[in-house]
């Protein structure tokens, strides 16, 4: 219905056929509307669609009140705000309602006197879906005049009896009456105010101060926690778990396509340099790379787990670190090196915990995670034997050098010089401008490197790549047995 077309008082709204109906009601209906439809449930969610969503789909089809459970950065909170997408587009409700009361069924003090003054003449308004949506972060700190409500002192001041439901200052629970509330890490919150939820979640109601005052408020209810919380920083008491239908766990990507995707979404933009910077997609996947590894690392504290906004972080930083120095340069295009990796761990301290502290350990842990990182982007991207022409040439006496004082150019002279190295780079897409080649070159380098079949040594701003001292070492007739043996071992490693 046009917005203009709306009733604007309750006898025009009758005469439209309206019929109250509940929150859960509502959120039902639009869900089976939705499914038969096909239509994208959660737009923005990834990686959730056969395993958190149906699970999510059948708590809502059963009206239920869900815990979404898991660790940081999993999308939580974006999960339930993404609930008000299942809401009709407005609804309405009496004029000056601070409980978004309906017109014909209203539950406060205030709608209900103005029901009986006027009758049909009762003025209407007509709210969005993005106003009946409320939200609270439990911290230790909060009081049951912040989700319940109070006695307002000013109201008694001006003549009104304290017994009068008219003296109260509702809470943030009763404003969102008829819509969805999300209570954000909900272990935190005092057990003596989960207590006080209880009515809200079995008998539909709540009571302020021990008056005689009932709201039959109609509030879904979702709440979102850590699992580490229960342990570490409080709990929520049993009765209130009883009390919620459905438990739903979360998880991090379960694979790099959709790591990526979230990174790419949630990543800032900024117009004037996005074309810029060219980010090949084995650079990207080193990013994602990385934080696959922190998930499944014993130096990293698991319980805390290893948010999604680590890949985001670095991912950004990466890019960052390639546009500084390509405006240093003067280039009008920069891809990222394997020389801009160390500019990640800025990016990543803070955002993991170790198992054990240990001055500088942080850093140490981030360079093994980003070295394993390239290894096993490298070893996915090349069979054995296929770069055999290259490691030939560095034994026959190539070197070459990289950092980021040389300039994109300077990496085209070396696809070009050193024998078997251009078609592997142009494998890797580096055929294009001389940054994506610098890139190339740099991750073909560090990967064989990696392998342990050149050696790199470590020089002002980069690194200095050369043969290997153990391939020079061994006789010729030897020299296939050994490099089948580092094969063997990398893979190992």
């Amino acid at each position: 219905m046009p917005r203009a077309s709306r009733p604007r008082t309750l006898g025009a709204l009758k005469e439209t056929g309206y019929r109250p109906v509940s929150i859960r009601e509502e959120v039902h209906r639009n869900l089976m509307r939705k499914i038969a439809a096909g239509e994208e449930l959660f737009p923005g969610i990834i990686g959730y669609r056969d395993t958190v969503v149906p699970e999510v789909e059948n708590a809502l089809l059963a009206g239920q009140s869900v815990i979404i459970l898991g660790e940081r950065g999993q999308a939580k909170s974006r999960l339930v705000r993404s609930m008000t997408a299942l809401l009709d587009e407005e609804i309405p409700i009496i004029a000056g309602s601070e409980t978004n009361d309906d017109p014909c069924t209203p539950v406060s003090a205030y709608g209900r006197q103005k029901l009986a003054a006027e009758d049909d003449d009762l003025a209407i308004d007509w709210i969005p879906r993005e106003a009946r949506y409320g939200e609270k972060l439990a911290t230790p700190d909060v009081s049951m005049a912040d989700l319940i409500g109070d006695v307002d002192p000013i109201k008694v001041a001006e003549g009104r009896y304290l017994g009068d439901e008219l003296t109260m200052h509702y809470g943030l629970l009763p404003r969102t009456n008829r819509g969805i509330f999300c209570v954000n890490e909900l272990p935190d919150l005092s057990e003596r105010i989960q207590v006080g939820l209880f009515n809200l979640m079995e008998e539909r109601d709540i009571q302020i101060r021990g008056y005689t005052i009932r709201l039959p408020l109609d509030v879904l209810i979702f709440a979102t926690a850590n699992p580490e919380d229960y342990t570490n920083r409080g709990r929520i008491i049993t009765p209130l778990k009883d009390r919620f239908g459905a438990q739903v766990r979360t998880h991090y990507p379960l694979n790099t396509e959709d790591e990526l995707s979230i990174v790419q979404q949630e990543r800032l933009r900024f117009d004037g340099t996005e074309k810029r910077v060219v980010v090949p997609d084995y650079m990207s996947e080193v990013v994602s790379e990385i934080s696959a590894l922190a998930r499944a690392s014993p130096e990293v504290n698991q319980r805390s787990g290893v948010s999604v906004r680590v890949s985001i972080a670095n991912f950004e930083t990466m890019r960052s670190a390639a546009l500084r120095r390509g405006l240093r340069h003067g280039e009008d295009i920069s891809s990222p090196r394997i020389t801009d990796l160390p500019a990640v761990a800025s990016s990543m301290r803070g955002k993991i915990e170790l198992e054990t502290f240990e001055d500088g350990r942080e850093d140490a842990v981030i360079e093994q995670l980003t070295k394993q990182a390239i290894a096993n982007v490298f070893g996915r991207r090349f069979a054995p034997g296929e770069l055999d022409r290259v490691v030939t040439s560095f034994e026959q006496g190539s070197a070459v050098q990289t950092g980021a004082d040389i300039e994109s150019s300077g990496y085209v002279q070396v696809r070009d010089s050193v024998a078997g190295l251009a078609p592997v780079v142009e494998k890797l897409g580096g055929s294009g401008s001389a940054a994506e080649t610098a890139s190339a070159v740099e991750f073909v380098l560090e990967g064989l490197h990696l392998e342990r079949k050149l050696n790199r040594d470590q020089v002002a701003g980069g690194y200095a790549y050369r043969r290997s001292v153990q391939a020079a070492s061994v006789e010729p007739g030897s020299r296939e047995l050994w490099r089948r043996r580092r094969q063997r071992d990398s893979r190992e490693d």
